[in-house]
């Protein structure tokens, strides 16, 4: 029995499990980000037999990680189990000094999808997210690259990771008016302390039917508590290698302490809270959770069954909130008084 959760990836068909699997930390001997991507193959293929044992269907990669190293990883832990899984894998970060070997051209992207399916042992993506922006191509040349790898088989669904709302509330309405393969889910950063799109990506991606998959639920580890927050470069994990997120540490003492000691009412880490968190926030949330260890992994799946109340909900809401901003705080403000109460 598995207290896993099951959720439809944003609006389309495909039925995903609310915690997946992350593979940046799956790493065949490169240098890539040498605090995070230390797992071998053994620990990888026991990290993904375990997850599916625990009712986790999703699986993350990219090409970028460990320079394709992850998805060859991954895909030999799931041979023989390629059905079993929905493979996530990011394309668009530079693969070689090769001036066109990056971004989100048509060729690139067809490129890339090659590769790829290769290094992952499979002959069609789940789904295929764009991992960033590109201002070097039209956005319309790579909505149609992307709608005619569906249209073809090799790719089932797509997504966006890092966009701002606007150019992903731009790319949903050209995909609507013609005709072509939508994105369904969209990648972003999102832990207790980093909950800038709150202020506008939730609300466009609700709205386009965008699923959301948060990545770094723990803030590199800060939120694990391990962290010496007055000198990160101590600890050996990601924020070792430099303070990417810029979190305010007095804000970041404040939540590990309420996340211990909500933790330790439930007789759970400060981390397993922070999972939590995120999965009441809303019922179509999807959290991307990494780990070195197989141990590492089982402390984490156990977030899926958590029952925080609602108290606990509003304690931890309450400490980083994002600022509102204008004119997301005066439509709110004028919001009809009336209307609010006959419709409530």
């Amino acid at each position: 029995m598995t207290d896993m959760t099951y959720t439809r990836l944003g609006n389309s068909g495909l039925i995903v499990s609310r915690l997946a699997l992350g593979t940046m930390t799956f790493n065949l001997g490169g240098d890539f980000v040498p605090g995070v991507a230390k797992t071998g193959q053994d620990d990888a293929s026991r990290m993904v037999d375990m997850a599916l044992e625990r009712g986790i269907n999703f699986f993350d990669t990219a090409n970028g990680y460990s320079q394709g190293d992850a998805e060859v990883a991954l895909g030999v832990a799931l041979k023989n189990k390629r059905h079993d899984a929905v493979i996530c894998t990011k394309i668009g970060f530079r693969q070689s000094e090769r001036v066109t070997n990056a971004g989100l051209s048509r060729a690139h992207i067809r490129d890339s999808v090659q590769n790829c399916l290769r290094r992952l042992g499979t002959d069609y993506i789940d789904l295929l997210v764009v991992h960033k922006t590109d201002f070097t191509t039209p956005q319309e040349e790579t909505l149609s690259a992307l709608d005619q790898l569906v249209r073809e088989g090799t790719v089932r669904y797509i997504g966006c990771s890092n966009w701002p709302a606007w150019e992903v509330a731009r790319a949903v309405q050209y995909q609507r008016d013609n005709g072509l393969a939508q994105f369904v889910a969209g990648q972003y950063l999102y832990n207790l302390v980093g909950r800038d799109i709150e202020v506008d990506v939730l609300r466009m991606a609700d709205q386009m039917g965008v699923g959301l998959m948060a990545w770094s639920p723990l803030a590199a580890g800060l939120l694990t508590g391990k962290y010496d927050l007055s000198n990160l470069e101590s600890n050996d994990g990601r924020l070792s290698e430099g303070d990417f997120l810029n979190v305010d540490k007095a804000v970041a003492a404040e939540a590990i302490a309420a996340l211990s000691e909500i933790g330790t009412s439930h007789g759970k880490t400060p981390a397993q809270i922070a999972l939590s968190w995120i999965l009441h926030r809303d019922r179509s949330h999807t959290v991307i959770i990494g780990a070195s260890k197989p141990d590492h992994l089982a402390t984490s799946l156990e977030a899926a069954g958590i029952s925080l109340s609602d108290q606990e909900i509003a304690r931890l809401d309450f400490i980083a909130a994002p600022g509102r901003r204008y004119p997301e705080w005066f439509a709110d403000m004028m919001k009809d008084e009336l209307h609010t109460k006959a419709l409530s």
